[in-house]
């Protein structure tokens, strides 16, 4: 297939979202299609939470392959579709979409994707002490694979938002008859949680672009022997992985989780293994660009 060809074989894939200018998504799928000689086309659509509803009934009937779910759509879009995997059920939060011939099946693949990235550095956290930064819609996909893998956590967040990690906690603890505990994202208790940690997720806007020189941890607090996964992907390299790297700590990407995500909704939609590191090169060159 010629990759600037278009014809009515053509299967359509997409993410839904409001607002969606800087999404990486279809740099990344749009190489992985072309990588691999497939006669699939990405396309992002901007859909505003009144119309949520008509998109897929739109995307039902345009017979449109896959669609990417990302903010403010991932848990108003449950009761829209017909299925959801275990994990996207239990996490509350899709942002993966399968139409087979009009049947339409919600993933997580941020929960897949955040664990594959983990495991391809080798980071198995069965039995690792996680603190996890943030209790959003992010930090609840992390938190539950963690918990299905037989991660210890503790999640800590602000002040004002208390209320989101204690919820979050009993939830998890409630669903998998283990304590996770909430705590006020403060210097003690994080410092206390970091004593005993093994891997620091930082789950927050915090050190995201434009705000390139802030971070959620004192560099004071790290160590050589904690492991440190930033989900933030732009800046590629935030404050707190640069601070990490100074003291010798093992560090994650945001770009990692990112592009594992999409790597496993490619596989749902096509049934082929993605090529990871042509969709890595792509975000990576895009994000390069933008800034």
């Amino acid at each position: 297939m010629e990759s600037n060809l278009i014809s009515g074989r053509t299967k359509i894939c997409g993410v839904i979202g409001d607002p969606i200018e800087h999404t990486m998504s279809p740099a990344m799928h749009n190489a992985a299609f072309r990588k691999l000689g497939l006669d699939y086309l990405y396309v992002p659509f901007r859909v505003s939470q009144k119309a949520l509803s008509k998109a897929i009934e739109g995307a039902r009937a345009l017979n449109i392959r896959g669609l990417n779910v990302t903010i403010p759509h991932k848990v108003a879009i449950i009761p829209l579709l017909d299925k959801l995997d275990p994990m996207a059920a239990k996490i509350g939060a899709v942002n993966t979409i399968v139409n087979d011939d009009g049947y339409l099946t919600g993933y997580n693949t941020d929960a897949t994707g955040f664990l594959q990235a983990l495991l391809n550095k080798g980071i198995e956290p069965e039995g690792k002490n996680v603190v996890i930064l943030g209790a959003g819609g992010v930090s609840k996909a992390i938190c539950f694979i963690l918990v299905t893998r037989g991660a210890n956590l503790v999640i800590l967040n602000r002040r004002q938002e208390l209320d989101w990690a204690e919820k979050l906690a009993g939830q998890l603890s409630q669903t998998f008859s283990r304590e996770v505990k909430a705590q006020e994202l403060s210097e003690p208790n994080l410092a206390a949680a970091l004593e005993k940690g093994n891997i620091l997720i930082n789950a927050t806007s915090v050190g995201m672009r434009p705000d390139w020189d802030s971070t959620p941890v004192p560099n004071r607090l790290l160590g050589p022997n904690l492991i440190i996964f930033d989900v933030v992907y732009n800046p590629i390299r935030t404050r707190l992985q640069r601070d990490a790297e100074r003291v010798g700590a093992k560090t994650i990407s945001g770009l990692d989780m990112l592009v594992w995500q999409g790597a496993l909704a490619f596989k749902q939609w096509t049934g082929l293994y993605p090529p990871v590191e042509v969709m890595k090169k792509a975000a990576t060159r895009m994000l390069t660009d933008e800034n």
